[in-house]
């Protein structure tokens, strides 16, 4: 299937931007430090002077670590967070169970906390497609992530005023 780049130009212009943090896996750094850098990069360029990057062991880690953010942003000073993963099928479970339950618990502390989750955990069959997503060109998910983080921002502002 081929990829599409996303189109930036149409993002809405956020006043007053709050936080932003960026979780990522350890694992496959080089690819995850691509898509944080890349997601980061927008969300700079769009007015976001806060944003945060946090590396965990895993993806497994990613909803407990976004819930103790969210506990412990009193002020919801957080508009979103963005979180950054690579698991690669192997020879066991491992990789059902991982992708399962990161999802499902970002899910949860998402809905828990009323706070936009973006989700860019990719679970690949084979590392070259995870290359692609995370490639230093147009099509790396780094660039949807911080659209989608934009939008759902935009969005739930609209719902507030």
């Amino acid at each position: 299937m081929a990829q599409s780049a996303i189109d930036l130009s149409g993002l809405p212009t956020i006043a007053n931007p709050g936080r932003v943090a960026i979780l990522k896996s350890k694992w496959y750094p080089e690819l995850n430090d691509s898509l944080a850098d890349t997601c980061a990069g927008v969300l700079r360029e769009k007015g976001f002077d806060r944003v945060e990057t946090h590396t965990l062991p895993g993806s497994l880690e990613l909803p407990l670590a976004a819930a103790d953010l969210l506990a412990a942003d009193s002020d919801r000073e957080i508009d979103a967070i963005v979180c950054f993963g690579v698991i690669v099928k192997g020879e066991t479970l491992h990789f059902e169970m991982i992708t399962n339950e990161c999802m499902r618990g970002l899910g949860d502390v998402m809905r828990e906390y009323r706070c936009p989750i973006i989700v860019e955990i990719l679970p690949v069959l084979d590392i070259s497609h995870a290359q692609a997503r995370a490639a230093d060109d147009e099509y790396n998910k780094g660039y949807e992530a911080a659209a989608a983080a934009i939008e759902m921002i935009a969005w739930r502002r609209a719902l507030q005023a």
